[in-house]
Parts: C-alpha cells; sequence; structure tokens
C-alpha cells in the first residue's frame, strides 16, 4: 500500500503503481494537508491583495488583478489556451505515470487544489481512463504546460482518451461513468499544468529500461569476448580497486561473475596474445562510465518525483510564493548527460560486432564458413552503424539551448521534455543493437564446442537459440533480429 503525500515515491514504486500490482490511496492525513491547503488559498482569492495565479492573469499578464467572479472562468481558460500540444501521442504507460506523480506532488499539501480534484484523477488511473497527450510542445521551464493540460482537459470533459488503441472523446467515457465536468476554482488550473511531470515520466520510464540495458550490455559482451576468446584478467579487482568509480567496480564485478567456471576461458589462458581491443578490455570503464550517469540521473528523478513542482506554492493564508519550482533544468541537463551514456552503450556494443566478424582467434570471417557464397552476418553491423550515428545525433543537449516565451516572462527555458523524449529514443534503439550484438555472440558462441561458459551464458545462450537458429546458409535474418530485438524489450534475458 502506497499512501499518496506520505511515503517516498521511486521509480519501481510509480512503475508498480501504473501497472496495477501496487495500490496507493489517500490517508486521513493527506486529505488534512490538503484540505488545510485549500482554506489558505481561498482566503488568498477573497482578499484583496494581488497574489500570482490566483487572483491575477498568467504570465505576462500577471499585472492584471482578476475578480473573484471570474476567478474559476479564468483557471478553466488556462487548460483550454495551453492544451497546444502536436505530434504523436505519447504512450499510455506515460500519460499514466504523469498523473500519479502529480496526485503526489499536490498531496504534499502546497498547492491549494481541491480534494474532489485529486479524487478524480485518482479515478481516471483506476479505471484505466487514460488522456490522449501530444508529445510536443513543452518548452519544460513553466512546468511542461501543454502536455499537462492535455493530461487534465479531461476534468473539464474536453479531450480524448485511450480506448485500447483507440482514441475517444471525454464525453462519452464521461458520460458512461456518470461523471460530470468539474469546474475548477482558484489556483486549481495552475496548479495542474506548472510541473514536470512530463519531463518526469520520461525520465522514470528511461530510468526503468536503462537499469536493464545497462546489465544486459555487461551480458553481450561477456558473450562477446567468449566467443573471441578474449581474456578475462582486464576484469581482475585489484586493477579496478585501484581507481574506484562505483559504474566500473560494479561492472568488473559483474564480469568476473559472467565468467566465473567458464572453460572457453580456461582453454586459452596460456595463448600468445598480449591485450584485447578496447570495446572488450575496457568493459568496466565504459560500461561503468554508463552506469554512474543513471546513478546520477536515478538520484535526481527520485529526489523530483517526491517534490512540489508547480507554482505559486502556498505557505501560509497571506502568502503564495511565485517562485521557480516547474524549472525543468535540474532533470534536463541529467537527462542529456545519460543519453550520452545510453549512446556509449550502443557504440562500443557495435564495435564488438564489428571484431566477431573479422575472422580472427579461430573464428571464421563474417561469422560463417562458407564465406564468398555466403555473407554471413556482414550486414546487420551496417544496421548497427547506422543506429549508432543516429544515437550520436539525438545525443545534442537540448538543455544547452533556451528560447524565450510568454513575451519574455520566460525567458529561460529548460527544454527538458526533448532531452526526455531523445533519452527513451536512443535507449530504443540500444535494445535493437545489443539484440545484433547478442545474436553475433550467440553464432560465434557454436564455434567455441565443445567447450562450455558460466552458468548465466549457457542459460542465455539457450534462450537466443530456442527462437533463433544457428546461421548455416544465407537467410533473410530480419526476422531473426526482430525475434531478437522481441526477447530485449521484453526483458528476457537472464541478466544477474
Amino acid at each position: 500500500m502506497f499512501k499518496y503525500g506520505i511515503d517516498k515515491l521511486t521509480v519501481n514504486k510509480v512503475l508498480a503503481i501504473s501497472n496495477g500490482k501496487l495500490k496507493a490511496i489517500l490517508t486521513k492525513e493527506t486529505i488534512l494537508k490538503v484540505n488545510n491547503c485549500r482554506k489558505k488559498v481561498e482566503a488568498i482569492a477573497s482578499s484583496n491583495k494581488a497574489v500570482y495565479g490566483i487572483n491575477t492573469g498568467f504570465g505576462p499578464l500577471c499585472d492584471v488583478q482578476i475578480s473573484p467572479k471570474e476567478t474559476s472562468q479564468l483557471q478553466t481558460n488556462l487548460l483550454i489556451t495551453h492544451a497546444v500540444g502536436v505530434g504523436s501521442p505519447i504512450e499510455k504507460e506515460l500519460s499514466k505515470i504523469m498523473m500519479i506523480c502529480k496526485i503526489h506532488a499536490l498531496c504534499q499539501g502546497f498547492s491549494g487544489i481541491r480534494l474532489k480534484v485529486i479524487e478524480r484523477i485518482i479515478y481516471f488511473i483506476e479505471n484505466d481512463l487514460i488522456p490522449v497527450v501530444p508529445e510536443q510542445g513543452s518548452v519544460g521551464a513553466s512546468g511542461d504546460l501543454a502536455p499537462l493540460s492535455h493530461l487534465f482537459l479531461p476534468l473539464l470533459d474536453e479531450g480524448e482518451f485511450w480506448s485500447k488503441n483507440e482514441i475517444i472523446s471525454v464525453k462519452e467515457v464521461l458520460d458512461k461513468h456518470n461523471l460530470q465536468p468539474i469546474q475548477l476554482q482558484a489556483k486549481e488550473g495552475l496548479a495542474l499544468i506548472n510541473g514536470t511531470q512530463f519531463i518526469l515520466a520520461h525520465a522514470i520510464k528511461g530510468l526503468h529500461k536503462m537499469k536493464y540495458l545497462l546489465d544486459l550490455a555487461d551480458v553481450a559482451g561477456a558473450m562477446s569476448i567468449e566467443g573471441y576468446q578474449g581474456s578475462e584478467s582486464p576484469f581482475k579487482k585489484e586493477l579496478h580497486t585501484i581507481r574506484p568509480f562505483k559504474g566500473t567496480l560494479k561492472v568488473a564485478k559483474r564480469m568476473r561473475i559472467l565468467f566465473s567456471n567458464s572453460k572457453n576461458i580456461k582453454s586459452h589462458i596460456d595463448c600468445e596474445r598480449v591485450q584485447d581491443p578496447y570495446s572488450m578490455r575496457c568493459i568496466p570503464q565504459v560500461h561503468g562510465a554508463s552506469r554512474n550517469a543513471y546513478y546520477h540521473l536515478k538520484r535526481l528523478a527520485t529526489i523530483e518525483m517526491n517534490s512540489v513542482t508547480d507554482n505559486p506554492i502556498v505557505l501560509s493564508d497571506t502568502e503564495a510564493i511565485s517562485g521557480g519550482n516547474f524549472h525543468g533544468q535540474p532533470l534536463a541537463m541529467a537527462l542529456d548527460y545519460s543519453s550520452i551514456a545510453a549512446s556509449e552503450l550502443g557504440n562500443i556494443s557495435d564495435r564488438r560486432c564489428y571484431l566477431l566478424l573479422e575472422g580472427k582467434h579461430g573464428l571464421p570471417r563474417l561469422l560463417t564458413k562458407s564465406g564468398g557464397l555466403n555473407s554471413g552476418f556482414m550486414i546487420p553491423q551496417y544496421t548497427t552503424a547506422a543506429l549508432v550515428t543516429e544515437n550520436k545525433s539525438l545525443c545534442f543537449p537540448p538543455s544547452a539551448d533556451s528560447i524565450p516565451t510568454s513575451l519574455g516572462q520566460e525567458d529561460h527555458v529548460s527544454m527538458g521534455s526533448i532531452s526526455g523524449r531523445q533519452f527513451n529514443q536512443i535507449l530504443g534503439n540500444v535494445e535493437k543493437i545489443l539484440a545484433i550484438e547478442l545474436m553475433y555472440a550467440a553464432q560465434a558462441l557454436e564455434f567455441r564446442s565443445p567447450n562450455k561458459f558460466s552458468e548465466i551464458i549457457e542459460k542465455n545462450f539457450k534462450i537466443i537459440r530456442k527462437k533463433v537458429d544457428k546461421l548455416e546458409d544465407d537467410r533473410i535474418l530480419k526476422d531473426d533480429i526482430n525475434t531478437m530485438i522481441e526477447l530485449v524489450k521484453n526483458q528476457s534475458f537472464i541478466v544477474k
């Protein structure tokens, strides 16, 4: 049981709530916090003092005071006018994660929203009523204004819901559930659309995917080294304790486990080779650096998902501070760093693919014994090369850019929404690259028979062979590649 506004969210808890494995509730303590803050907003709204977002206009119109009678229309207009997103809809899971994170932020007791609004959003989640949110349109500064506006239009009987894989009107769904539109009151529209939940949702999803890919990259690297009959000496503990980066130590330890009890590794321990190429020898340093970026993003995202990121922040009956907690820069910069880290996993994987094709150390060229008539595995490496270059182009950091908006009132923005989207695009490409490396590595292992490998490598080899046969003569590899990609996406490989 997770208690909104009380317990601490983590990546795993958000995903568990999203997929229905963890029940999230409002407690009496949370309800009290929400109601007390609402009373403060109502006191401010009924006063003559101008307070941004409660009884004033927004952005460059912050100097225009709004009468109490117009307060509700002001908040409604806010959602309607800011729902200007374009592009394809984001995945349903991302929309749901956004709602979960927004509820938790609102339940901290500093946003001044009514309990009935929070309860309606919870109803949407629990009944799988997921709003359609376009992927483009946020500059990630006054919060993710456009996507959050689309996310909460259904409260007003506007916008669209997902129905399985189809898009239907909100009016149809609300009628079916006997739900009336909510008339927003003072501060509520602003509380809903100010915040970093679009950026945060992409960070959460990316972190979940990256964690598995970091582990899988180690497995793929180990399988490639086994196929290449490389050395295990670069992974010795003594080497890494004298340069003890957290990620490097973790990867080196994992590599030692992945080679444990390998007869194949031991079979060439006295060979004449002095060292392996960097893409094999430097796996702890490269994969480890990517892990360090993952640790950093995870720490920041955990802070963000337990923070209040709307505006203004209600502190007392008379004070609501208009600050900048909605600014996406803290996550935007870390997402850009993590994009580079994810891209490097694919970059070094492609190099290992290339090494397996060279025909060295007992492997046939292009991993086929009948080269010439057959091209073997020559061409899939073209695909990894293309994906690596695409990832490099996606590594331009959006957070390094800023275009002023709102007539200059919002004169520095984070562009973190683009950072989050690019991060996940890169991870999607890395899934494909690692899938191809694993296919190459399995083929290379065939040429090391009857040598045996570690238990975890043997198990993963069998997982591949249940779905993809050894390549003897040329065949269409597209289906094999797609099968491998599905295995990666479904996290079918054993990585621990």
